[in-house]
């Protein structure tokens, strides 16, 4: 392992230019499977790097092989580049250009710190061993995601294994989050269509009220967690849109209800469908009505592999400090990752890099049109992926 001191030189020189390209990433957000402009700029920037092979596995992500020139595993680092459709509501110098579309989520950061670890690693080609994978992923917002695409174009070929960071605004700044096992939910999406018969609203009688029925339906729907599912079990039902109506003095023919199902086992996961099913039969044939119902699996937990997470643990403490580690137990995040996809397939390691100020207003959580990261946090995230292929290419 070359000396700790020429890797922080040379990380030195290119954490402000991090912080750059953060911003500029930041002012100019493109949404999942948009990502041209975005993808470019990270092309741009790693063909001026050297030493980099570059390719375009999908038509807006992009990958770049860094070959040492010793022989040993094959890391790969994942970044994901897009944005979400949030009407950003800061107020800083570099606030979103593109109306309704914002990063409000910290994939900017994500961007910037894998470039600058591209950068800096380019520099120490001769000092590597085996081969450093950049992946820049798109479409991490929207299932079945960018993950899978690439996965399927290969992208992990060879790979050993993976490492994937995600800034964390509710964690405040200048710690390391690290769990082992399941470290994100398992999240699948579900459409119910309650049909009814339309009417007039002076005249119920002559109706069957879908907006009567849905309401029973999703009240009756909170009791799958709490009534049939072991407390000992993290899971989440939850129903996010009601559509239905087109006038105040119309019964109308049918409410669609969606949402999202959060889980962890693979049982549960499996068993919470049927109970959605069996609830919305119920409800409405005892109210004289029909249903349809569309239940789609999604993300899939992400799942930290023990030993490489004790590694990237063990690196925290050395080139950050032990009072960077946080130990995460299962169930922390609720929220969905599609870097499962390449965790599924090579094992993998997934932190969170905690990002949140209060003295400096970073408050609001992912999501939300205030979002922001305390930027002092990217040096952080840059360290580990520097450092991650040297650690992971020691001799057991």
């Amino acid at each position: 392992m070359i000396e700790t001191i020429n890797i922080d030189l040379l990380i030195d020189s290119v954490k402000d230019t991090v912080v750059e390209w953060r911003r500029y990433l930041h002012q100019n957000p493109e949404l999942s499977f948009q990502e041209e402009k975005t993808s470019q700029f990270v092309y741009e920037k790693l063909e001026s790097f050297g030493n980099l092979e570059l390719l375009r596995p999908t038509k807006t992500s992009v990958v770049a092989r860094l070959i040492g020139n010793k022989p040993g595993r094959v890391i790969a680092l994942r970044a994901d580049m897009d944005a979400l459709p949030i009407q950003e509501e800061n107020d800083f110098d570099f606030v979103s250009q593109n109306p309704g579309v914002m990063h409000a989520c910290g994939h900017d950061g994500h961007t910037a710190m894998l470039l600058g670890a591209a950068q800096v690693l380019s520099q120490l080609k001769d000092q590597l061993s085996g081969e450093v994978r950049f992946l820049f992923q798109h479409a991490e917002e929207v299932p079945p995601g960018g993950a899978m695409e690439m996965v399927e174009a290969g992208v992990l070929d060879g790979a050993d294994q993976v490492i994937g960071l995600h800034l964390a605004s509710p964690i405040p700044t200048g710690r390391i989050g690290v769990g082992y096992g399941p470290v994100s939910a398992n999240c699948d999406v579900f459409t119910i269509s309650i049909n009814g018969k339309g009417g007039h609203s002076s005249q119920p009688d002559t109706a069957i009220d879908p907006v009567v029925i849905s309401a029973q339906v999703v009240s009756n729907l909170q009791s799958i967690i709490s009534r049939n599912i072991a407390t000992s079990e993290k899971a989440v039902v939850s129903v996010t849109q009601i559509h239905g109506g087109s006038a105040q003095n119309i019964i109308p023919q049918s409410v669609e209800l969606n949402g999202t199902v959060r889980s962890f086992d693979p049982k549960v996961r499996a068993e919470i469908p049927k109970l959605m099913e069996r609830i919305v039969k119920g409800i409405t044939e005892a109210h004289g009505a029909t249903y349809d119902f569309t239940y789609e699996f999604g993300y899939s937990s992400v799942v930290n592999e023990e030993n490489l997470t004790r590694q990237m643990e063990e690196l925290i403490g050395e080139v950050l400090g032990e009072e960077f580690i946080l130990p995460l137990e299962q169930g922390t995040m609720m929220g969905s990752e599609d870097f499962s996809a390449f965790s599924d397939v090579v094992p993998g390691c997934f932190l969170m890099v905690a990002a949140g100020n209060k003295e400096k207003g970073i408050i609001y959580p992912h999501h939300h049109p205030k979002f922001s990261v305390d930027e002092a946090s990217l040096e952080h995230g840059l360290k580990l992926l520097v450092y991650a292929p040297f650690k992971l290419n020691k001799e057991d």
